[in-house]
């Protein structure tokens, strides 16, 4: 006999990912697109997610072998600022075409919380090209920095190949502040220094060009004082972050989840002392999954009705049961 199920989806930069299965059970099926979510001026584009979406669950549906799906979780990246419309749209066209009765959707730095740590209190750095700090005491939620490559992101991939590339330029020019090192390690990557501008300024994808030469910063960093500073500080930025979001009471726990810390010990030694330092009441612990995991988590909570964490508009909105 085949009972109703759930549908995870993590929208990223990346595309979709998606998995359903029963509550209690690891994921049974699987499917994911390599095409990012559109967003406009209405912010993210409801019809485009629906778009990629549908066949996705249905072959995840089907691979499962589940009786359909009574309940979705939907973690999205831009969902606290750009939301609106999928607020808006998303819950009755789920509804409408898949029959599903209960919906949550969440800002993708609360399904990497989830994904990480599970429905306790701490915070958590997700840390890629970008950064953001997202944390919780179970009453409310918190977070610090996220803001794209040109107003914050401190500590991020960009932030720290844009360091590493001005130390190069820095070395190029003689200015005090240069490295040698990473002057020829930006050579070997992007070509002649002085040609950079011309081959940055113009991309669209920015961040993603600057954050490509923070693994040629940590790789700079055992050998180089400048590599070795520019990740300090970065790991001061984000231990400023982490500060600013963990809960100040109790023993709350700390993780770390995303691509940035694939680095290794170059940025993570100075990080952990900063940790250290900066949130001697909290323990360090690794995260226990990513931000799929996360959308997982939420859906089964909630097709149970156990669901603890706190929902917010921005960050994780539970809409109301449909149908009957």
């Amino acid at each position: 006999m085949t009972v109703p199920g759930y549908l995870a989806v993590d929208s990223g930069g990346s595309g979709l990912r998606v998995a359903v299965g029963v509550p209690g059970q690891a994921p049974a099926g699987r499917r994911e697109s390599r095409e990012p979510v559109r967003t406009g001026a209405r912010g993210i584009d409801p019809a485009h997610l629906l778009a990629q979406l549908l066949p996705l669950a249905r072959a995840a549906v089907a691979e499962a072998g589940v009786d359909g799906v009574d309940t979705a979780v939907v973690g999205a990246t831009g969902f606290a600022t750009l939301g609106d419309a999928l607020r808006a749209e998303l819950p009755g066209a789920l509804a409408r075409e898949l029959g599903v009765r209960r919906t949550a959707l969440a800002a993708d730095a609360v399904t990497a919380y989830v994904g990480a740590l599970g429905p306790r209190p701490g915070a958590v750095l997700a840390a890629g090209t970008g950064l953001i700090a997202v944390g919780t005491d179970l009453a409310r939620w918190r977070r610090a920095d996220g803001w794209g490559h040109l107003l914050g992101d401190c500590g991020s991939g960009a932030w720290i190949g844009r360091a590493g590339l001005e130390a190069a330029l820095r070395a190029h020019d003689g200015r005090d502040g240069g490295s040698a090192p990473l002057l020829a390690c930006a050579e070997e990557q992007f070509g002649p220094v002085h040609e950079l501008p011309g081959k940055l300024y113009p991309r669209t994808d920015r961040p993603a060009v600057l954050a490509s030469f923070a693994p040629g910063v940590a790789a700079c960093a055992a050998h180089d004082s400048v590599a070795a500073d520019i990740l300090r500080a970065a790991a001061r930025h984000m231990a400023d972050s982490a500060a600013a979001v963990c809960p100040a009471d109790g023993a709350p726990e700390v993780a770390l989840t995303g691509g940035l810390f694939r680095m290794g010990e170059p940025l993570l030694g100075p990080l952990r002392e900063e940790l250290a330092s900066r949130l001697p009441h909290a323990r360090q612990v690794p995260a226990e999954g990513d931000p799929l995991h996360g959308s997982v988590r939420i859906a089964a909570d909630l097709a149970a009705g156990r669901l603890t964490l706190p929902g917010e508009p921005a960050m994780l909105y539970v809409v109301p049961r449909q149908g009957g």
